[in-house]
């Protein structure tokens, strides 16, 4: 019953904002050039899907989010079980890491594109970059928490660094790591959608940008309603295996 009640007052919330948006539209607080009416995004997005280019579209931006996500969570997996796991490469690391860290994806797009060029190798270059720190994060701080009784008995029994990581580590470090996974795959749709833009890729970021340089309102609130589809399913599916996978945890 919980979950229904709040499965309703949030549909109930996007109601209510459609319904504003709605009567915003057709009551001319908004001029159509910016604002379309969710009939025109509505028929916009049904062209763009059905006759259009929207399907291909959205399928590159997935695929670029995806390639750079799975990279970045690889990365960040390796390198963090890498750090978490010696108490003195962590003390010696973090300083950098804490320094890194606060870069925005968007401000390496330069190093980027003199490095890779306006390529799809450089969007994934960045999306993989900006999405690898949460993972990494989560798993330095995954394998700190492991507890100090858990590492007598890994000592006791002699196990090596690769046996402590797959048997003790990084089943302790898989909550904060799908955490990351989670927060990783939305930095990378943004990142994707944000490099189609600079580099001239194929994909919502680039239909969104041509659609905005035209003034053409409705297929720009089209792409934007999809990216947000995409956002929402990806991380609803990513939330459904993290149940799954975290079970255990709530006997």
């Amino acid at each position: 019953m919980t979950r229904l009640r709040t499965l309703a007052e949030s549909l109930g919330v996007l109601a209510a904002l459609l319904a504003l948006w709605w009567i915003a539209s057709h009551a001319g607080w908004v001029s159509a050039v910016f604002v379309p009416t969710p009939e025109a995004m509505l028929a916009s997005l049904g062209e763009g899907l059905v006759g259009g280019d929207l399907v291909a579209y959205t399928g590159q931006t997935v695929l670029r989010m995806l390639l750079g996500w799975g990279l970045a969570c690889v990365l960040g997996i390796v390198l963090g079980a890498l750090v978490g796991i010696s108490a003195t490469a962590h003390a010696w690391v973090q300083p950098t890491l804490e320094f890194v860290r606060p870069l925005p994806a968007s401000a390496v797009l330069p190093l980027a594109i003199s490095v890779f060029g306006l390529s799809p190798a450089m969007v994934l270059a960045v999306v993989a970059f900006g999405a690898m720190w949460p993972v990494l994060l989560a798993t330095v701080h995954g394998f700190a928490q492991v507890h100090e009784r858990l590492r007598e008995v890994a000592a006791a029994l002699q196990l090596s660094r690769p046996a402590f990581v797959f048997k003790l580590g990084l089943p302790n470090a898989l909550p904060d790591i799908l955490a990351g996974m989670r927060l990783a795959l939305t930095v990378a749709l943004i990142v994707a959608v944000v490099g189609e833009m600079i580099a001239s890729q194929a994909g919502l970021g680039q239909a969104i940008l041509l659609a905005a340089r035209a003034f053409r309102a409705s297929e720009l609130f089209a792409g934007i309603a999809l990216l947000g589809a995409v956002g929402f399913v990806s991380n609803a599916l990513l939330a459904l295996a993290e149940r799954r996978l975290l079970r255990w945890q709530h006997p």
